[in-house]
């Protein structure tokens, strides 16, 4: 079941959260809260879900079905379908291909990290295991991604 932070009936959520352990979700949700990082994050507890979600095959009648987040958090280690096909799904699809990506995962395994870079992700995270450091860690990429990048504007959506 996917959960929602905020108001999406008007926007896409900032940020997609694919995660399938609770503890880490609710620390994830409360880092960005904590710092007011993203009122709309959405939630996907498994990696069909999260496609489901991205490419409008979940069952919303929004219009043009595809959601795009302005970043995805994923693990790597998901049921259903894992992390890394996830990441080759978006990255492998010229519409979800420019999201940014960023792993954030228990997973120290260098064919982990290697097979995530060579799938096109934007940056590879180990979760700490410390409170502390990983609400640190979560408010850095808020920060990073939602407020200093710039990503290129989407298809279709300029008007010239």
């Amino acid at each position: 079941m996917l959960r929602t932070m905020g108001d999406e009936t008007r926007d896409p959520p900032e940020i997609l959260l694919v995660e399938d352990n609770p503890h880490d979700i609710q620390l994830t949700m409360h880092a960005f809260e904590e710092h007011n990082l993203a009122n709309r994050m959405r939630v996907a507890r498994d990696g069909a879900e999260a496609l489901d979600y991205i490419f409008g095959t979940d069952g919303r009648d929004e219009g043009t079905g595809a959601a795009h987040p302005r970043l995805i958090l994923l693990d790597l280690k998901l049921p259903l379908v894992d992390g890394l096909e996830v990441l080759r799904r978006i990255k492998g699809d010229e519409r979800t291909r420019s999201i940014p990506v960023v792993v954030l995962t228990s997973s120290a395994e260098e064919r982990d990290i290697v097979e995530s870079y060579q799938l096109g992700v934007n940056s590879y995270i180990v979760k700490p295991v410390d409170f502390e450091r990983f609400a640190e860690a979560v408010k850095t990429l808020g920060m990073y991604w939602l407020l200093l990048n710039h990503p290129p504007a989407r298809a279709g959506s300029d008007s010239g």
